[in-house]
């Protein structure tokens, strides 16, 4: 009989031993949803604030968990994971427990056609609707091919920012002729997910009809800090989101698609 090939790295993949943790797994599960605060994760959790910031800065030193300050309250920040770098790790770790275990190349995050009772209906929520929420609704509307539709608002909309015309333009999207909407705009529509971008305006999100799932991406303004890429960086950021958000909803009901939903103390 053939010998077998001796394994000679022991060391498990850095995604097996910082997930292999029940407490980290339960944090990268929570924040694979939703930016959360460390409060809302301590809530969740059942656990004091030191044992859970102690494993989110494992976490940081990994890479696959980043933290901004709110935009909302500068003392506070949301913790966010760090899907591109997670799906790295991800793709590493299968074939250094077996050749056969590589894992498929992605197809960029494009959501193919799909037949559904109705198209998904998605809310972008920012503080002006006038660069992240506009940008997020052309990228997804895009993305998924007219298969989901989307809209965008704002709490104190302002005139719509011409880096967004233009970041948006130089991803293929005209966006010159969108009206900036406030969020009352859409108080009686319904929607099947609520998404805030602002951390100012998910504390000021309505309830919408139909009890939403409500997900917060934390990005930062583009516009009050213009210039050296911000909004080239707003952009890419959520073309990378919206790309696993895609992912994430598929053909699925959207009924059955269960979000982490944190309980503050």
């Amino acid at each position: 009989m053939p010998r077998a090939r001796a394994l000679t790295d022991n060391t498990p993949p850095a995604l097996f031993s910082l997930a292999g943790h029940p407490l980290r797994w339960r944090l990268l599960r929570a924040l694979a949803c939703s930016d959360l605060r460390v409060r809302e994760l301590c809530g969740w959790l059942g656990r004091p604030q030191s044992l859970v910031s102690y494993h989110l800065r494992l976490l940081r030193r990994a890479g696959v968990v980043s933290s901004r300050r709110s935009s909302a309250d500068g003392r506070d920040a949301y913790y966010r994971l760090e899907l591109d770098r997670l799906s790295l790790l991800l793709s590493e770790a299968g074939p250094a427990l077996h050749p056969g275990l590589r894992l498929a190349a992605s197809d960029g995050g494009t959501l193919r056609p799909r037949r559904r009772a109705r198209p998904l209906r998605v809310l972008f929520l920012c503080t002006g609707n006038s660069a992240r929420s506009q940008i997020a609704e052309a990228l997804l509307l895009e993305r998924s091919r007219g298969t989901v539709e989307v809209a965008s608002a704002g709490s104190s909309p302002k005139p719509l920012h011409p880096d967004a015309v233009r970041v948006a333009r130089e991803l293929g999207i005209d966006i010159s002729d969108r009206t900036p909407k406030h969020l009352s705009t859409f108080g009686r529509r319904r929607f099947e997910f609520v998404i805030s971008l602002c951390d100012r305006v998910r504390e000021v999100c309505p309830e919408y009809p139909g009890a939403p799932q409500t997900i917060h991406w934390s990005i930062p303004d583009p516009a009050a800090a213009p210039g050296n890429g911000a909004f080239e960086r707003c952009a890419a950021e959520l073309d990378t989101r919206i790309g696993f958000f895609l992912e994430l909803v598929g053909d699925t009901d959207p009924s059955r698609i269960e979000l982490f939903e944190p309980t503050t103390p």
